[in-house]
């Protein structure tokens, strides 16, 4: 299995990337080619360093603010995700949705800002968001910014709606997935969710729920196909390599949103980026 990258050549960065990035129709140009303002961004993502210490080489006359517009404007603009669909597009031959799963991933804020709240469990302010993988550990969506005051079950029907619609607007059909989640995700509504999407919900039973026994039948459980989110633990550590996400210093979540948006990228590419 080819490593997570870190940097792209230009026939990659071309090929892959530029046709998703917006960029000066006329009027300021920028002084370097933009895979080398983009490979700048990319080290900031993958060390978590300040912006101010990304290392531009003497010979590119820019300064680190130049990089940091770059990155702003790419993740206000949409164009950070745009990548990510495009990476979702790349592998969809290689999509094994037999399985699909979900779990939560934090960020703490040290400075506050939007979709942000304290969580007694990290001791910190944070922030949260629950991207979906198939059985090979693809990241095929996400649900928006939340903050981490939140379990993982909040407001989850319309988080999960708009994850599964997201996945089939790319093509790719879930019909007959299993649906893994821990039993933080275990509520009638995210159920009635995957069976409205024809998905079979393989989520363990969160007994904290239920104070009674309960009647009938019992709920599918397959526990083989459980063992199946070992892929998305996989991803999360691929994603924690991108040191500028454990750690969110931006304010507005439409600007953090472009980091996590760009790793998604990376991870799912790792294949045609690298070897």
């Amino acid at each position: 299995m080819s490593a997570i990258p870190t940097s792209v050549t230009e026939a990659q960065f071309n090929l892959h990337i530029l046709p998703f990035l917006s960029t000066a129709k006329r009027g300021y140009v920028s002084r370097i080619p933009l895979y080398k303002m983009f490979n700048y961004v990319l080290y900031r993502l993958h060390t978590g360093c300040q912006w101010a210490e990304v290392p531009i080489e003497s010979k590119d006359a820019i300064t680190w603010w130049a990089v940091y517009d770059h990155f702003r404007k790419w993740s206000r603009d949409g164009s950070l995700e745009q990548v990510w669909q495009h990476s979702v597009e790349l592998i969809k031959e290689q999509v094994d949705t037999s399985a699909l799963n979900v779990d939560g991933s934090q960020a703490v804020a040290k400075k506050g800002g939007e979709a942000v709240a304290y969580q007694g469990r990290k001791k910190a302010k944070t922030s949260n968001m629950l991207p979906v993988t198939d059985r090979n550990g693809y990241i095929l969506a996400t649900t928006e910014m939340m903050a981490g005051n939140h379990n993982d079950a909040y407001d989850l029907k319309s988080h999960l709606q708009e994850a599964f619609k997201t996945i089939k607007r790319l093509g790719i059909s879930i019909a007959g997935a299993y649906f893994n989640a821990d039993s933080g995700f275990d509520t009638r509504q995210a159920r009635k969710v995957c069976f409205t999407h024809h998905l079979i919900p393989n989520i363990a039973e969160n007994k904290r729920n239920r104070k009674t026994t309960k009647l009938g039948r019992k709920r599918l459980f397959n526990p083989t196909v459980y063992k199946d989110r070992f892929a998305s633990e996989r991803t999360f550590a691929w994603i924690d390599k991108f040191r500028a996400l454990l750690v969110r210093f931006d304010l507005k979540k439409i600007y953090f949103m472009g980091s996590p948006f760009l790793a998604f990228a990376l991870i799912n590419m790792r294949n045609s980026l690298t070897g």
